[in-house]
């Protein structure tokens, strides 16, 4: 490792980054240039059982682009399912970065399905990757946490209210808003602070053009969200301008669902 660049740039480590048009790459993309070092994880054996489908060396790919935009860049495969597989990628990326100041949990586990036609495997393991995943990652990043370092200890996770006919997936994600409202109390003397972001309908390659056309129909915009989006104001909660917000779920999606 090269403490000399390390000293220079914060550390952030961004899940959920496995395709390029994903939000996860997009907010890997905005702190790169906005001079952060930048460790990505994802896991090909879930894109593989996705319609987008796992892209080999399409990681080795995206860490050439951060590198080009100035970065020093790691990728990381994980399965969060693994209970000891958070806390082996934490210390890979301090190993190979240096402390990180920055964990941002844009990973998910999502698999259609309502309460009568939910299994007990596919709920156990929305919670094992979404919750439990969360919740380790985040232990993790809190006890390898330098306090002072940059200024900076920012938790930011993504989350969703879609909940009805995506059970498993909005339940994990409902108690994935409790840890990180937990851990806003349990790490400020750390100088960490926690925060959500629900990023309403982002069209990242998953969407039929009747869905999309529908559900930007639903947003008082006008349009659909972009990864960019999500990424600016993920970017604004890592600044210093963002230090005096934590604890907070904010609604970035344009007033998708606004009542009027």
């Amino acid at each position: 490792m090269d403490n000399d660049a390390r000293s220079t740039r914060p550390v952030a480590f961004v899940t959920g980054a496995s395709r390029p048009n994903s939000i996860g790459a997009a907010i890997a993309r905005n702190q790169a240039t906005l001079g952060w070092d930048v460790a990505f994880a994802f896991w090909d054996d879930y894109d593989a059982t996705m319609p987008w489908g796992a892209h080999e060396r399409a990681h080795d790919a995206f860490a050439d682009e951060l590198r080009a935009l100035g970065a020093r860049a790691l990728p990381v495969a994980v399965d969060l399912a693994n209970p000891e597989a958070p806390a082996l990628a934490v210390e890979r990326v301090r190993a190979g970065l240096g402390p990180i100041q920055a964990l941002i949990a844009s990973h998910a586990h999502s698999v259609d399905s309502g309460i009568l036609d939910t299994s007990v495997e596919a709920f156990d393991r929305h919670f094992a990757v979404n919750t439990r995943g969360s919740w380790l990652l985040i232990k993790a990043f809190a006890e390898q946490f330098e306090p002072g370092a940059f200024g900076l200890g920012r938790i930011v996770a993504l989350t969703s209210d879609h909940t009805a006919h995506n059970l498993p997936y909005g339940a994990s994600k409902g108690a994935l808003d409790r840890i990180v409202t937990a851990a806003a109390v349990e790490l400020a003397h750390l100088g960490i602070t926690a925060n959500l972001v629900n990023p309403g309908p982002i069209d990242t390659g998953w969407m039929t053009p009747e869905l999309a056309e529908s559900l930007a129909a639903e947003t008082a915009l006008g349009r659909l969200g972009r990864p960019q989006d999500t990424a600016d104001i993920v970017a604004f909660l890592l600044s210093p301008a963002g230090g005096w917000i934590t604890g907070q779920l904010l609604h970035s999606n344009g007033g998708f669902h606004l009542s009027v």
